[in-house]
């Protein structure tokens, strides 16, 4: 039986996944297995020098700004900068949203504190093991985004950080082997990494600290990493294929755009645009949605296009009309769902704290910095109002020029092709996810609905705290029970396997949405939970008063197995019951008492919190429910 279990489980990964996917994992688990992979990424740096220190700082190539004509107004009122520099100095770093850190070197884990070897090679690091903690953690430093806080500090406050930035950067050099050690593990780590350095390194171009054997050291670094990983990047383009593929395409270009002494460059620069110009057409859809149902992997990809479209735009080589076309829609589509109080998205999808090159004094959940960048450099307006959100405009589009058009999200959106339904009215924003999955699923979310207002999310989606946790807490965030939707008994919607992997993924996934005079309305279906029985089709019909804090919500479950329960489950936020009420009956009208389980909040990647579950729960086929404000 167990035999056959592993075989069902197989088949189903190669038909949802594809058989070249599965050939492709097989045969890069044997390289590792018998040393192959040894073989073609071998230890030790290649020792070269490229360029004199002149020549660098004569270079024609242009970069986002120049460091001589930032026109960026300095403002010594960032004590929250201050701080962080500060903490930065005394050896102390920010992880993901909010976690400080004190790590004395690059290989420690701050959270279980495990050491991992810098010397193995990277082949031979394990990183999915509970034991050592979630790779991640070791991984954050080493991206370096806190470069920026040290760049953005001295441009503010007029004090020169060269000797620091580029101290830290020497450092991880001497303690990070080639191919050695956890951080020449993920190929998107390395070229992020670059990315950043190449950011300071332009910054600091003419600093008296940046001498030829520290250029030396800098430039033989970022060419082995990047030989890395462009000896690896099928793995991403074949085994993972979504914003990894695109960070590290655009590694390969930036780097063969702003290195051309490098022998490589023509290769890297030629390769990297076609991948990344093929994979945003690809994992971008025509209405603007990303096929990694995440909202902050959207925002990730944003981030990745402002330096893609813009660089080709400075250095005269546009990218093709597809992909400003495909960067538009996506804007639009953040747009339609971004709460106009705050500029916070739902907590939708995988978010893994990601925020690539923060360059404003913004909260991590704000998308307001990233999405005017990229509609400066799309010559958009979006209507946002002056603020300090602005500055990241400034440092990565400052000469874009004026905007061409102006852009506003619709009050009744409706993205067909991601499977998405916006509802914006009197200060509300009304959101639901109801689609098919053409590329792997992270988490078990259809018919989730979040609910916004006045920039409160009043129910909301729990978010996802960890990749590498315990199995409960893993399932509890990745499955239906995490969010505002329908569970029959203890099952999720599609089966849950090992780590990021479900079967029986979602069928037959459709929606719209429309309205009255007097209501807007949303009405989804889909077929799930098809390892419990066959034929289970939920149904969701939203709607939502016009000018009133009035949702009703009617759930329908069909060819649910007898004996069995539909539970409808509610995420509310702290203050959820002092200001509304929420009721809800079943098919005959009887009121349903809601009861209560505990859950959990992750706002931030390696942040969970305590939270009430609210449940409905009925042996029939319908929940019927209606959210309003308080009036006792």
């Amino acid at each position: 039986m167990k035999a056959l279990r592993y075989l069902t489980l197989f088949w189903d990964i190669a038909r949802q996944m594809g058989w070249r996917y599965v050939l492709f994992r097989a045969w890069h688990w044997l390289q590792a297995k018998t040393g192959v992979l040894k073989v073609r990424f071998p230890i030790g740096a290649t020792g070269q020098s490229f360029v004199s220190i002149g020549e660098w700082r004569t270079y024609k190539t242009a970069f986002l700004f120049d460091p001589e004509k930032l026109s960026l107004r300095k403002n010594t009122g960032l004590t929250d900068l201050k701080w962080r520099v500060g903490q930065i100095k005394a050896g102390r770093f920010r992880y993901f949203s909010e976690q400080w850190f004190e790590v004395p070197d690059w290989h420690t884990n701050p959270l279980t504190e495990f050491v991992y070897p810098k010397k193995r090679h990277w082949s031979e690091v394990n990183d999915f093991s509970l034991r050592e903690g979630d790779i991640k953690y070791v991984w954050e430093k080493s991206r370096f985004t806190f470069l920026y806080d040290l760049i953005r500090y001295d441009l503010h406050f007029s004090e020169d950080q060269s000797v620091t930035v580029f101290a830290l950067i020497a450092d991880w050099i001497d303690h990070n082997p080639v191919n050695c050690g956890p951080n020449w593990k993920c190929s998107q780590e390395i070229s992020l990494r670059v990315l950043n350095w190449t950011f300071a390194l332009h910054y600091y171009r003419g600093s008296p600290a940046l001498s030829q054997q520290l250029l030396d050291q800098i430039l033989c670094s970022i060419f082995d990493q990047m030989r890395h990983v462009a000896a690896n990047i099928r793995f991403s383009e074949i085994a993972v294929r979504n914003n990894h593929i695109l960070t590290e395409a655009l590694g390969l270009f930036v780097t063969g755009l702003m290195y051309p002494f490098f022998s490589k460059s023509v290769d890297w620069k030629t390769k990297g645009r076609f991948l990344f110009e093929r994979e945003i057409i690809s994992q971008i859809a025509s209405d603007g949605t990303y096929l990694q149902y995440s909202m902050n992997y959207h925002r990730v990809v944003v981030q990745l296009m402002i330096w893609g479209i813009r660089l080709s735009e400075l250095n005269e080589d546009r990218m093709c009309e597809e992909v400003y076309a495909r960067a538009r829609a996506a804007l639009m589509f953040l747009r339609a769902c971004q709460a106009n109080a705050n500029g916070q998205l739902p907590n939708y999808g995988h978010n893994d704290g990601a925020l690539f090159f923060p360059l404003t004094a913004c909260k991590f959940r704000d998308f307001r910095p990233q999405m005017a960048a990229l509609a400066t450099v799309l010559r958009i307006d979006l209507g946002y109002q002056t603020g300090k959100w602005l500055e990241e405009s400034q440092w990565l589009a400052g000469n874009c020029g004026p905007s061409l058009v102006k852009k506003s999200p619709q009050r009744l959106s409706a993205f067909s092709k991601g499977g998405y339904y916006v509802i914006r009215n009197y200060g509300t924003l009304t959101f639901l996810r109801c689609g098919n999955y053409h590329s792997r699923p992270f988490q078990a979310d259809n018919n989730h609905l979040d609910i916004w207002v006045n920039g409160r999310n009043i129910l909301r989606d729990a978010g996802t705290w960890l990749y590498n946790a315990d199995e409960e807490s893993m399932r509890y965030f990745s499955g239906t029970r995490s969010h505002n939707s329908i569970m029959i008994d203890d099952f999720d919607q599609m089966q849950k396997q090992h780590r990021f992997i479900w079967t029986h993924w979602i069928q037959n996934a459709k929606g719209e949405a429309s309205c009255s005079d007097s209501d807007y309305w949303i009405e989804a279906e889909f077929e799930g939970f098809r390892h419990v029985a066959r034929g289970i089709v939920h149904r969701r019909r939203v709607t939502k008063r016009k000018n009133q804090l009035h949702w009703i919500i009617e759930d329908q479950v069909l060819n649910v197995p007898k004996g069995m329960k539909i539970r409808q489950l509610w995420h509310p936020d702290e203050r959820f019951g002092r200001h509304f009420r929420i009721e809800a009956t079943d098919e005959s009208g009887r009121e349903l008492s809601a009861t209560t389980e505990k859950g959990w909040y992750s706002d931030g990647y390696g942040v969970k919190k305590d939270s009430d579950i609210l449940l409905f729960e009925s042996k029939g086929s319908c929940i019927r429910t209606i959210i309003t404000t308080r009036t006792d």
